[in-house]
């Protein structure tokens, strides 16, 4: 029984008539009669009764209609679903974000794929910093992750976001009221940071920063996102350099301040493994293209 045989019992069988269901089907009478009669050879029973006054199912061939169609239905699933995997549009792609930069981009992916992806599966991994995001990407245990620049060999990278530096404050602080903020200004404060074992390129550019003002920070309390960093200063553990989005996560009591030193920006960044076969990342990346654009471009 082979699936060309039961579209061609189905078409008759909803036809019944062997001349219309040929041109349906657009195929000449006479080879659609010859796989009706192989089907009911390979059945050992007559599905149609012909005469004179036309052609109708016999009891077999009623019993066999819902379930052909039932077989020709679910392979024409199976058809559309190889073909949506070819093109990219069914899969599964696991990716990799932490901190405020991914809370500003990270919804604008998700709902785009959601909308014009809709085969495609999003596994996100939260506070995964960008120095674990570039090892987990170039072990192949992420397909995709938000990073700082710089990447290394064998990643891939687009830019699609430009950070800045600034400071958070608790609103009483003395320098809550300043317009802007010198580094060399925190040298004795307690400070509120991500920790430091899990590769946050934020905390490394605000030790640097903190350094070329000739003076190491004193971390008073580490925190693993950038909420809990904000709600900690609100709380008036300490201060905290962070990236401008977070300005945008709502934190009671936390003020923010430019950073009037020469602190180079941070550029943010897709990252995936040059060398990924998966055809669901690349429809991913696609059209990230298109919601998550390179600044300037």
């Amino acid at each position: 029984m082979e699936l060309r045989h039961l579209s061609v019992f189905v078409a008759v069988a909803e036809e019944l008539h062997f001349g219309r269901a040929a041109a349906r089907l657009h195929m000449a009478q006479s080879p659609l009669s010859r796989q009706v009669r192989l089907l009911e050879r390979d059945l050992g029973v007559a599905l149609f009764e012909r005469n004179t006054r036309g052609v109708r199912l016999t009891a077999a061939g009623e019993s066999l209609l819902e379930p052909a169609r039932r077989v020709l239905a679910e392979a024409a699933v199976a058809r559309r679903a190889v073909r949506a995997a070819s093109l990219g549009e069914i899969g599964r792609v696991v990716v990799g974000f932490a901190g405020a930069s991914s809370y500003y981009v990270l919804p604008r992916l998700t709902r785009a794929v959601a909308s014009e992806l809709p085969g495609i599966e999003l596994s996100l991994r939260g506070q995964t910093y960008s120095g674990e995001a570039l090892t987990r990407v170039a072990d192949g245990t992420l397909d995709l992750g938000f990073v700082a620049l710089p990447a290394r060999e064998g990643v891939s990278t687009r830019v699609v976001r430009v950070e800045r530096l600034v400071v958070a404050l608790p609103d009483t602080h003395a320098l809550a009221e300043a317009d802007s903020v010198s580094l060399a200004d925190l040298a004795g404060e307690r400070f509120v940071s991500f920790p430091a074992s899990r590769g946050s390129a934020v905390r490394d550019a605000a030790m640097q920063a903190c350094l070329q003002a000739g003076f190491t920070p004193l971390i008073a309390q580490e925190a693993p996102d950038a909420y809990n960093v904000l709600t900690l200063v609100g709380a008036g553990v300490g201060v905290a350099i962070v990236v401008s989005s977070a300005q945008n996560v709502h934190s009671e009591h936390v003020v923010y301040r430019p950073i009037t030193d020469d602190v180079p920006a941070m550029l943010i960044a897709l990252a995936w493994r040059t060398d990924n076969p998966s055809a669901a990342l690349r429809s991913v990346l696609r059209l990230a293209e298109t919601v998550l654009p390179t600044p300037g471009h």
